[in-house]
C-alpha cells in the first residue's frame, strides 16, 4: 500500500530542447484548438502555444512554415470532421425517417459536448469569419453541406422538396439557437431535454403533417 505521508511529486518540468521534435503536428493543432476553445484565434499564437506545450517554438518549425500555416492546418482539420459528420449521417438513412430526423437532432445537441469545446471553437471560428473572406467562404461551404444533410433527411419524411428545404432552414436555425444556450455555463440535463423536445415537437413533427390543400 503507498505511502500516504510521502511527499507529493515535484511538478513536471517542461520539456528540454532535446526533447522538442518528440511532439507531432496533432500535438500543436491540439493545443491551438484548445487555445481558441478558452479565449478565441488570438491566443493561438506560436509563443502563447509553445508556453502551453513547456517547450521552446523551435518545436514549432519543425512541423509548421509559421503561424498562417498552423491556423491553415487547424481550420483544414475541423472542415475535415466536419465534412465527415454530415456524409456519415446522410449514409445513416434507416426506414424510419422520423425517428432518422430525432438521431439527427440529438447528435447535433450533443455535438456541443459535455465541455462545449465545439461549439466554442465554431463561434470564435464564426467570429474570425467575419473579419477573413476565406474563412467565411469555407463556413458557407460548410453550411450548405449541413444543409443539404437536413434537406435530404426531411425530403424523405415529406416527399416536398420546398417544404423540405424551409423545415431544414428552421431546423438548422433552432439548433443554431440551442447550441447558444447550451453553451452557458452550469447549463442542466434538463434544459438540453426541454430543447429537443420542442424542436421535435414543432419543427420535425410538423413534417409529418400534410399541409391544407
Amino acid at each position: 500500500m503507498p505511502d500516504q505521508t510521502a511527499s507529493p511529486p515535484p511538478p513536471s518540468r517542461p520539456r528540454s530542447a532535446a526533447n522538442t521534435t518528440r511532439l507531432t503536428c496533432e500535438d500543436w493543432l491540439d493545443a491551438a484548438f484548445a487555445a481558441v476553445v478558452e479565449a478565441g484565434f488570438d491566443q493561438a499564437r506560436v509563443l502563447l502555444l509553445a508556453e502551453r506545450l513547456g517547450v521552446t517554438r523551435g518545436s514549432f518549425y519543425w512541423h509548421f512554415k509559421d503561424h498562417a500555416a498552423l491556423i491553415e492546418a487547424l481550420l483544414a482539420r475541423w472542415q475535415g470532421l466536419e465534412q465527415a459528420v454530415c456524409e456519415l449521417q446522410r449514409q445513416s438513412d434507416s426506414a424510419d425517417p422520423h425517428a432518422d430526423l430525432e438521431h439527427l437532432l440529438d447528435a447535433a445537441l450533443t455535438h456541443a459536448g459535455p465541455k462545449l469545446e465545439n461549439v466554442r471553437f465554431e463561434l470564435a471560428l464564426r467570429d474570425l469569419g467575419r473579419r477573413d473572406a476565406a474563412v467565411a467562404t469555407m463556413l458557407a461551404e460548410i453550411d450548405s453541406q449541413r444543409m443539404d444533410l437536413f434537406t435530404h433527411k426531411f425530403n424523405r419524411l415529406t416527399g416536398d422538396a420546398l417544404r423540405a428545404r424551409e423545415l431544414a432552414a428552421l431546423f438548422y436555425l433552432a439548433i443554431t439557437g440551442s447550441n447558444q444556450a447550451l453553451s452557458r455555463p452550469h447549463t442542466s440535463e434538463a434544459v438540453k431535454a426541454y430543447i429537443k423536445a420542442v424542436i421535435t415537437r414543432h419543427v420535425i413533427g410538423q413534417a409529418a403533417v400534410k399541409p391544407a390543400a
